[in-house]
């Protein structure tokens, strides 16, 4: 069953046209790369994707529900999407724990609950005993990975990541990569797609979406990723 769905999906930004009527479909619980040139249309589509912008024309659904019909798309990127961007746009005078409890503001959860959920995301992203330190004591890789705990905070279904390695060390890819790895096996379920330059990154998503010139120029399934 697919989760997402494009449907020729054009953007235009004033007379320069970024997107040329994409269409294709990511399957429930797929991770899928999106790589090609600077400028091909791949953030463009992300954006779309998260609802942060809207497609000039064509249609695009997420679980069934058209993006255009969303009622509150603050409210769906909010219990929908996790997003993760190169720039990990951290609070500075937050901890490392209050930047990812604040993503749960507004939620049902009260604030004690919200404060364990996010020390144990931190945990998961292998970040025990620093949830106290502000972004400027954390290395590059440690904030990007407290990104990824504060994407994860309200159990999304949807997974978006624009070149989240881009700014970090071979040591710190590895380690992203590794996280993506344990967060499927923890949830299969969970779709995941990514924008990358990073050859390591492509070779572990299920499928590589090449973009040229705003549109797909090819589409490549991989074999199964060891996830034991």
């Amino acid at each position: 069953m697919a989760s997402l769905a494009f449907r020729n999906v054009e953007k235009t930004f004033g007379s320069v046209k970024v997107i040329h009527g994409i269409g294709f479909d990511i399957a429930d619980g797929e991770f899928t790369v999106l790589v090609g040139p600077s400028g091909c249309g791949k953030s463009t589509l992300l954006h779309l994707l998260a609802s942060l912008d809207a497609p000039t024309s064509g249609s695009i659904e997420v679980f069934g529900q058209s993006l255009a019909s969303l009622p509150n798309p603050a409210r769906f990127r909010k219990e929908t999407v996790g997003l993760v961007f190169q720039l990990h746009n951290l609070l500075p005078q937050l901890t490392a724990v209050g930047n990812v409890e604040i993503a749960m503001f507004g939620s049902s959860l009260h604030r004690r609950e919200r404060r364990a959920r996010a020390r144990q995301l931190l945990v998961d992203v292998d970040l025990a005993g620093r949830e106290l330190r502000q972004p400027t004591r954390l290395s590059g890789g440690e904030r990007q990975r407290v990104a990824i705990a504060r994407a994860l905070a309200n159990d999304p279904p949807l997974l978006l990541a624009d070149e989240p390695t881009g700014s970090l060390d071979t040591a710190s890819v590895v380690h992203v990569i590794e996280l993506i790895r344990r967060l499927r096996i923890a949830r299969p379920e969970l779709t995941v797609v990514m924008v990358t330059h990073d050859a390591q990154v492509a070779a572990a998503a299920d499928r590589i979406v090449t973009m040229r010139d705003g549109q797909i120029d090819s589409e490549a399934a991989q074999p199964a990723p060891l996830l034991t």
